[in-house]
């Protein structure tokens, strides 16, 4: 099996708070083989000098859309899933190309551009997928026109149609739960309250009923999987972690006594900063309309607070941009809004372990050690210290790896 030595480097695991000098680290076939602070032996191992760049493992986004590729996703009615497909393969590739190794998409990648990217066939991060978001009739994944009053039949010719689902009641819910585990999802999305791209629902509305997420988490739980909810106000939170959700999604709006209460359930928050930011400055040339921007203003007022209010009561906060189309070439600008807030090295650990606990993947994913992916990045300089060297679309990156394999190496 082939061994590759990276030497001559500082070491970023995200356990510590700076980069240590010293290390060298082994890479056999797609895992870590050794981590040692003295030189390590050897023999034929293919070996990488890092020029004193730092060595960190490869980010985790957990919350992307790779095939939500237009920023007004009402216009995905108009796109089949082969020019969408075509369309995700490059937003993927511009993920792994920033040194996101893995992601977790929340809503429309399915199972075949899962194994697409893991048979090499599509270069991208690793995907946990959710398949279809689903939502009740009216609410945040029901993709119609008020002019539409059937449901569209297949999704073979309208993309909204395939990234999304309606159900109504315990017992549709429950069905389409199934449904979506029996295509290969690794975890369930629900809609819990209003969005911003959803031009019909109030941002405060509250969506599935309780019983609708019982049936939901209950029947994930079932089939070994979990729920994440789409919910940004206190009361759909409060209903989310309640009924045994696992991971808020956005929670802009939250207050104390619902980040609290994810607290003491052991959930997680993915807050998403930078989509926000993004849409106000450039998603009207996008076709975004008036109402959903209104709507954007609501959200983006609450950003930066959500995570000093979950910083406040320890909520485990993961990385998560959900940028939609041509937006997501700055999904590496999330670092720098939340360094208004925190600490570069929270966040790092937020892109890192944290993301790794929110995919189950703790050891495997997010760390340096062995036994773990060999998932990583050399960053030209330290990130601790400045985190614009995650900007520029990776130009800061002279290597990217993921499971052993060289997708960028600038190194000699």
């Amino acid at each position: 099996m082939s061994q590759i030595l990276f030497r001559n480097l500082s070491l970023l695991d995200p356990k510590w708070d700076e980069p240590r000098g010293g290390y060298e680290v082994l890479v056999e076939g797609e895992t870590i083989r050794e981590v040692s602070a003295k030189p390590i032996k050897s023999r034929g191992a293919r070996v990488v000098d890092c020029g004193k760049r730092t060595l960190m493992p490869g980010l985790i986004d957990s919350h992307v859309h790779v095939f939500l590729t237009e920023v007004n996703i009402g216009h995905l009615e108009a796109i089949p899933l082969t020019l969408m497909t075509a369309k995700a393969s490059q937003l993927m590739k511009g993920m792994i190309d920033r040194g996101f190794t893995t992601v977790r998409d929340t809503g429309g990648a399915d199972w075949g551009i899962k194994t697409a990217v893991d048979s090499g066939l599509i270069a991208g991060p690793r995907l946990f997928i959710s398949a279809k978001a689903i939502g009740p009739t009216g609410g945040h994944s029901d993709p119609r026109r008020r002019t539409d009053y059937q449901q569209a039949s297949c999704g073979c010719c309208n993309g909204m149609v395939y990234v999304m689902a309606v159900a109504n009641g315990a017992d549709e819910v429950r069905a389409c739960v199934r449904e979506q585990m029996r295509q290969g999802a690794d975890q369930i999305k629900i809609m819990c309250s209003g969005g911003v791209a959803s031009p019909y629902d109030p941002l405060d509305s509250l969506q599935f009923s309780e019983a609708e997420i019982a049936a939901a988490t209950d029947e994930a739980k079932n089939f070994g999987r979990y729920v994440l909810a789409h919910a940004y106000t206190p009361e759909a939170i409060t209903r989310a972690m309640n009924n045994g959700v696992r991971t808020i999604e956005h929670g802009n709006l939250i207050d104390e006594k619902s980040a609290k209460l994810i607290k003491s359930k052991g959930g997680y928050m993915i807050a998403n900063l930078v989509t926000y930011f993004s849409m106000k400055e450039r998603a009207a040339q996008f076709g975004m309309t008036a109402e959903m921007l209104a709507k954007n203003d609501i959200v983006l007022e609450g950003a930066l607070r959500s995570l000093e209010i979950c910083k406040k009561a320890g909520v485990k906060v993961g990385y998560g941009t959900d940028l939609l189309g041509a937006l997501q070439v700055d999904q590496s600008l999330e670092f720098i809004h939340r360094a208004k807030v925190l600490k570069p090295i929270e966040i790092i650990r937020q892109a890192t372990t944290v993301g790794a606990e929110i995919v189950r993947m703790e050891g495997k994913l997010g760390t340096i050690a062995p036994g773990a992916y060999a998932d990583l990045i050399v960053v030209d300089g330290n990130p601790v210290k400045n985190l614009k060297l995650f900007l520029d679309q990776g130009a800061h990156l002279s290597a990217i790896m993921k499971g052993g394999k060289f997708h960028k190496n600038a190194l000699k």
